[in-house]
């Protein structure tokens, strides 16, 4: 029989089951190679993981439960707060949610803004995945260029919200305000230069012997596995899963976009490195067809009770400045009825289930959040395999705590 996991414990538990030893080991929740605030409870038989099991809730914080106290417009902070390397992914996700509930429409630009930073965002989330991942299995170079151009999308975030986290730049029914003087030139460069620096890392990886001996079979997961565990995004497509939100079940506007979508079918470390990659090039193809169709015009929907004025607006309009007033102190009203909104997150499907009572504050917000599905892949992809791969698997599914524990 197998032995029984202690999760209780924090020490080392040897046990002995019809002769043979094997030893329960916590890898967590401190370790830095976990990405997060996760502990990992792994029974290994010499170097040989023979079982391991995620221990999650360390960063709980009930977000789900304060976003039903909040009201509609203030709910958009939290959702920068769940997977927090991708706040306006999250952002998206949720206003598209709201604004399905309201049947309302957002403008041309904005939807355009929208579509623009969401892909901006997405190329951020895996320049992180890809610095730290590739750090924890020994070439920290790439760490310090993947940070380089993350560097210059968080100042670009900056430019649009005044935050290089934390945007809640997108609202229900627009965005907080239009990009600023400057932007589109300094966005024009990046776009210009950072196809070079994809090639840069490419250059220092993908065929690097180190590198392919520490992630090539290892850590593999089969097209069935994957979609019995409902995992999604990259880690998904990497074993062979063609579905992409963004072109299967289009949203947003990106029906609009021309793109490919990365697949690989080998299902290890190595292919979820090269999926990623590959997102980046089609990322960056995507925000420059957002730019060169970018309209003239408003940011926000024709909405006065839903959608703050303009302030130029409240300094000469009194119905402005009341409408203002009502929506920041009593919020709006969204019509009864339940919505589920899925989008295309770094990590895979990111939803929110929003049901309204027909108050100013949902009845419930649930987040489907692709990580916590992803992370389920961790046995199968360790189980059998050495102690030594753990770290790379870990670094391969790209999971974020915040977006697990909620």
């Amino acid at each position: 029989m197998p032995a029984t996991l202690d999760y209780f414990r924090a020490i080392p538990v040897v046990e002995t089951i019809g002769g043979d030893r094997t030893m329960v080991l916590n890898m967590g929740p401190q370790h830095p190679s976990t990405h997060g605030v996760l502990r990992l409870v792994v029974e290994i038989d010499g170097e040989t993981v023979v079982r391991i099991r995620p221990d999650i809730g360390y960063l709980h914080t009930g977000i789900e439960k304060t976003c039903e106290a909040k009201f509609y417009q203030q709910v958009i902070p939290m959702t920068d707060r769940i997977d927090y390397l991708a706040p306006m992914a999250n952002n998206l996700a949720y206003v598209l949610a709201v604004e399905k509930l309201l049947g309302l429409e957002v403008p041309p630009r904005a939807m355009w803004i929208r579509l623009m930073l969401s892909e901006l965002t997405r190329i951020s989330s895996h320049l992180v995945w890809l610095g730290t991942h590739a750090m924890d299995i020994g070439a920290m170079t790439v760490f310090l260029y993947c940070f380089r151009e993350r560097e210059e999308i968080l100042k670009m975030y900056e430019m649009v919200a005044g935050q290089r986290m934390m945007t809640s730049y997108f609202r229900v029914g627009g965005l907080s305000m239009n990009l600023p003087l400057g932007f589109l030139d300094y966005l024009k460069n990046f776009t210009n230069y950072f196809p070079a620096r994809i090639e840069q890392y490419s250059d220092l990886l993908t065929s690097n012997p180190i590198w392919m001996v520490r992630t090539k079979g290892v850590a593999k997961i089969s097209k069935e596995d994957a979609m019995e565990l409902m995992l999604t995004g990259p880690t998904a497509r990497a074993s062979g899963i063609d579905w992409d939100l963004r072109r299967d079940m289009p949203y947003g506007g990106y029906e609009n976009l021309e793109f490919k979508v990365p697949l690989a079918t080998e299902g290890d470390v190595y292919a979820r490195y090269m999926v990623r990659m590959e997102e980046l090039r089609q990322s960056l193809g995507m925000v420059k067809q957002a730019m060169a169709n970018l309209p003239d015009g408003p940011i926000k929907a024709d909405a006065p009770k839903i959608v703050l004025p303009d302030r130029e607006k409240m300094k000469t309009q009194m119905e402005s400045l009341i409408h203002h007033f009502k929506i920041v102190t009593e919020g709006f009203n969204v019509p009864e009825g339940e919505v589920y909104q899925g989008i295309e997150s770094p990590r895979g499907e990111m939803g929110y289930y929003v049901v309204s009572d027909g108050t100013a504050k949902p009845y419930r917000v649930h987040m489907r959040a692709p990580s916590f599905a992803n992370l389920n892949a961790i046995g199968p992809m360790c189980e059998g395999n050495l102690l030594a791969d753990v770290v790379a698997a870990i670094g391969s599914i790209d999971i974020i705590l915040g977006d697990v524990d909620r």
